[in-house]
């Protein structure tokens, strides 16, 4: 066994891609709420509130712009659901069908991106929609994602659920030391978010292509892992 697994600690290449990641998920805040439907790409909870005050409000502009939010998400998550099932990663590595979705993630942020440069930046509405449901997608997969590659992985899209748990920890327990990854997180969501929504400003057309860096950043980062033996000296083994 990999001694950082033995020790109970995911490695420290994937702790720094599920960083990146959250950088990605920010960056891709501001091109959904500023630019695209004023929804969020990859927070359901928000957008679940979002799509109540719209029916209160009868603003069917809205609640088309929140329902298609929610479904790319739920596409996205459940094809990762289906090409990660029962595949289960160590502390040490990501099951080689996560890196896979990662990867399609990235090349439909891609597709996304070139279409954005396409528009020069202000897509009309249809393609707004299109977009959106799109940017959505590659956040449901990257969150579907993260579940599959278990306790090696962290929530990427949402980070509220961490907060609190870093807050409570840190105040309730005098002798467990908060996991000083989470700042790290924390702190990546807003530079990602304030990244892209400075591309969004001075140059609008190239706003795309910064969530779709970082996820392919994210990914070379955590197959980092695969080009180094596993300390038993074992071959990695296929994947069917």
């Amino acid at each position: 066994m990999d001694p950082r697994e033995a020790a109970g600690a995911p490695a420290r290449e994937l702790r720094l891609a599920v960083v990146v990641l959250v950088a990605a998920s920010g960056a891709a805040e501001p091109l959904s709420f500023l630019a695209l439907d004023h929804v969020f790409a990859g927070v359901m909870t928000s957008n679940l509130a979002l799509l109540g005050m719209a029916i209160g409000r009868s603003r069917s502009a809205d609640v088309t712009a929140a329902v298609l939010a929610l479904a790319g998400f739920g596409v996205g998550a459940g094809v990762v659901a289906l090409v990660t099932r029962g595949r289960k990663g160590t502390l040490d590595r990501w099951p080689p069908r996560v890196l896979l979705c990662l990867a399609g993630e990235a090349l439909l942020l891609a597709v996304g991106a070139t279409l954005w440069a396409a528009w020069g930046g202000a897509p009309g509405q249809t393609a707004r929609h299109a977009l959106q449901c799109g940017l959505a997608a590659a956040m449901g997969a990257q969150a579907g994602a993260m579940v599959s590659a278990g306790r090696a992985a962290a929530p990427t899209t949402y980070l509220t659920g961490t907060l609190a748990t870093y807050i409570v920890h840190g105040l309730s327990s005098a002798s467990a030391r908060p996991d000083g990854w989470i700042p790290l997180r924390l702190g990546a969501l807003i530079a990602g978010a304030a990244v892209a929504t400075a591309v969004l400003k001075t140059a609008p057309a190239w706003a795309g292509i910064v969530p779709c860096v970082l996820v392919v950043a994210a990914v070379l980062i955590a197959g980092t892992p695969f080009l180094t033996p596993r300390a038993t000296g074992e071959a990695p083994s296929a994947e069917p």
